[in-house]
């Protein structure tokens, strides 16, 4: 039985570069870092001082002050990103049947805000003075129930959390509980909020973070020689994903069509991949069997590539195994090298950039990408300025603490 089809009719974002779908991409485009010096807490006694952090970010602008207060701020951003995404896509609850009308949204680290807050306040005041609302405010499930709360969607509603591929497993479930005939429309996405004093000292401690302070911009430099580590970014996308008969029938934009995915484990290690990327080579070619894409068709990459050394050659390596020599034909870039590393909000990052790519006719660059690494020669990564391309499928890759890979495909939408 064929499969249905599934399209976006909606993207929305909240981001170091804004909360503007197009502006986000623009900024992509001309090559622009969003890391700096962390300014919102002090970080004078640690060896990592840098952040993509968003700032003039106005939660009363979107939401009444009362509600605000009783929501962490990575709960402020999906509803402001989900918010925006169902706009753009025309949707009306008066013509929706809400009972298939679904909210996938996960956090790779719930609410560190509120966590950390409540434990300074248990330490300094005692459990008295701890808010009724602390588990609410710090549980990963939370920003899609308000968001269905708040737009009344009574469908499959739940969160995802693994690690960085947080936001790529809720796409993917998302689109099968269409499949399945449990939805007509799923709100899908991820989103994180964890530049937190306890967040980026966790990280540190894991020696997974660049510690380039004194040039910020050039720290995120995936596929470098010279990268030693990610940067820590932080924000929410969210898709719109419908069955294509429901998007026709309310005359709904179409954006891109949801080709497939697939979700597996490395079952590997705690923190590293597989050095020959094995894992990703056996995701990569499921995701293709799901989606019924042939290898051919695929000619853009919107890749994982972290900064590590210990990710971005493992990931390259699936790839080839993959794709064979025909990878060195296929534009392969990197989102992080700009907004840094957003954990679970990352896939959804990444698959709007997609989207965005289909929409315009252009890729955005890998900025800092000054000296391929040597394992990595021959392989286009769109080096320092973006390219105008037409992207006929594009893959997305998101890989996370723990082994947790997800591959997802994007194509312009043919009728």
């Amino acid at each position: 039985m064929d499969k249905k089809r599934i399209v976006v009719t909606g993207i929305g974002i909240v981001s170091c570069f804004g909360n503007d779908v197009e502006v986000f991409y623009d900024t992509l485009l001309s090559g622009t870092s969003g890391v700096r010096l962390i300014d919102t807490f002090d970080v004078s006694e640690y060896p990592t001082k840098i952040a993509a952090s968003i700032h003039g970010f106005e939660v009363g602008d979107y939401m009444d002050p009362k509600s605000a207060r009783r929501m962490d701020r990575c709960i402020h951003y999906a509803m402001v990103a989900g918010k925006k995404a169902y706009k753009q896509a025309k949707l009306d609850e008066a013509t929706l049947d809400l009972e298939k009308c679904g909210i996938l949204i996960g956090s790779g680290m719930g609410g560190m805000h509120s966590f950390q807050e409540g434990v300074e306040v248990l330490k300094e005041r005692g459990y008295r003075r701890l808010s009724p609302f602390f588990i609410p405010q710090i549980i990963t499930n939370m920003s899609g129930a308000l968001l269905a709360i708040d737009l009344e969607f009574m469908g499959p509603n739940y969160s995802v959390t693994t690690a960085c591929a947080t936001s790529s497993y809720a796409i993917v479930n998302a689109a099968n509980h269409i499949r399945q005939g449990h939805a007509d429309v799923m709100i899908c996405g991820g989103t994180e909020a964890a530049i937190t004093s306890m967040g980026l000292t966790s990280f540190i401690a894991n020696k997974a973070l660049s510690r380039r302070n004194d040039a910020p911009e050039k720290a995120s430099r995936p596929w470098d020689k010279d990268r030693d580590g990610f940067v820590m970014g932080e924000g929410s996308a969210v898709l719109i994903l419908e069955s294509l008969e429901h998007a026709q029938k309310r005359n709904a934009p179409i954006l891109a069509e949801y080709r497939g995915g697939f979700l597996n484990s490395d079952a590997y290690h705690m923190t590293h991949p597989r050095e020959d990327g094995s894992g990703v080579a056996v995701c990569v070619e499921k995701a293709l069997e799901d989606s019924g894409v042939k290898k051919e068709e695929v000619n853009f990459v919107s890749a994982h590539a972290t900064s590590t050394p210990a990710g971005d050659v493992p990931e390259i390596l699936g790839l080839k195994s993959v794709f064979h020599e025909k990878l060195k034909a296929m534009k392969i870039n990197a989102i992080k090298s700009m907004i840094g590393h957003t954990l679970g909000a990352a896939g959804a990052m990444g698959a709007i950039s997609i989207i965005q790519a289909i929409q315009t006719g252009k890729i955005h660059p890998t900025i800092n990408l000054d000296h391929v690494d040597d394992a990595l020669l021959g392989y286009d990564f769109v080096p320092l300025k973006a390219q105008d391309y037409k992207v006929n499928v594009g893959l997305g890759n998101s890989f996370g603490f723990g082994g947790h890979n997800a591959c997802i495909l994007f194509q312009g939408f043919d009728a």
